[in-house]
């Protein structure tokens, strides 16, 4: 079996391309690896059709792969995962991300030996996901604005050190300092949000790092999830924080929330978007779903 690995040498608990390569070989696979930003670029903003053909070829080179393993966190992932949508090969993942969102979303091990043996086995089974894109970069939890902007800004320097309670620094940061953003949400071309708010939501698994998550989504119903947080007081967003770690935020009465194939945010300037733990720009701020998903491997 051929294994193409695109590796992220950069995430979080990222061991080295030997130690991969060795525990995917281990029963016999051929296994070829290649670091992310080779196949993306180094700003992973996404890729056009000429981009993506060159990562297609790169990752052929050697002849098509059975599989695309991912070894990476959450932000990694998207593009794997349209590589091996591209392709029509299943995609496994080695969580060595910070947050691991998808993973746990998936009911992956996060042990990494465990995930090896999953990602290697011949006869695995696997498991119809969403792929959504921001624009043309792909994404698999959720692309926001707003305070998560400013808390992944806060966290980023904690990572390496205290690993996803990191988010949680970064929450409190952006609590006290963010400022609530100008915007106009459009749901399927219809106005579902206008005004203030402290954070815009776009959901296809729907978590949003650290274990937190907006709630109400349903992965197969091919629709992607809005949550609006209207601007208020500072204090109220403890009730915010809460929802999100208990998965109920758009539970909550006053929570812009729908759904739609199509999702627009209008904003004031063009501020950054955090799309699974990645600071990005979207420009147009335009979310849908890639038509047909990928196949991940699962226990």
């Amino acid at each position: 079996m051929r294994l193409a690995v695109i590796a992220n040498p950069g995430a979080g608990t990222a061991p080295d391309s030997q130690a991969v390569e060795e525990l995917l070989g281990a029963d016999g696979a051929q296994v070829v690896t290649t670091p992310i930003d080779e196949l993306t670029g180094p700003e992973g903003d996404g890729l056009d059709d000429d981009g993506l053909a060159a990562a297609l070829r790169r990752l052929c080179a050697d002849g098509r792969p059975d599989r695309i393993v991912v070894a990476g966190g959450d932000g990694s992932i998207g593009p794997a995962a349209l590589l091996a949508a591209e392709l029509g090969v299943p995609l496994a993942v080695l969580p060595t991300g910070t947050a691991n969102d998808f993973a746990r979303a998936q009911g992956l091990p996060l042990d990494l030996g465990e995930a090896g043996a999953i990602a290697r086995a011949p006869r695995a089974n696997t498991r119809h996901a969403e792929l959504a894109l921001a624009d043309r970069r792909p994404f698999v939890n959720a692309a926001a604005v707003g305070l998560s902007v400013t808390a992944a800004q806060a966290a980023r320097p904690h990572k390496p050190r205290l690993g996803p309670l990191a988010y949680a620094v970064g929450a409190v940061r952006a609590a006290v300092t963010a400022e609530p953003l100008r915007c106009t949400v459009r749901c399927d071309r219809e106005e579902r949000f206008a005004g203030r708010a402290w954070q815009v939501v776009v959901g296809a698994t729907g978590a949003c790092g650290g274990g937190s998550e907006i709630g109400g989504t349903d992965a197969h119903d091919g629709l992607l999830d809005i949550a609006v947080i209207p601007a208020g007081s500072r204090l109220g967003l403890l009730r915010r924080a809460y929802g999100m770690r208990a998965g109920r935020l758009t539970e909550q009465g006053d929570v812009a929330h729908d759904r739609g194939a199509v999702v627009e945010v209008a904003l004031a300037g063009q501020p950054a978007f955090n799309v699974d733990g990645e600071l990005c720009r979207c420009d147009p701020a335009r979310f849908a779903l890639r038509p047909g998903g990928f196949d991940v491997v699962v226990p």
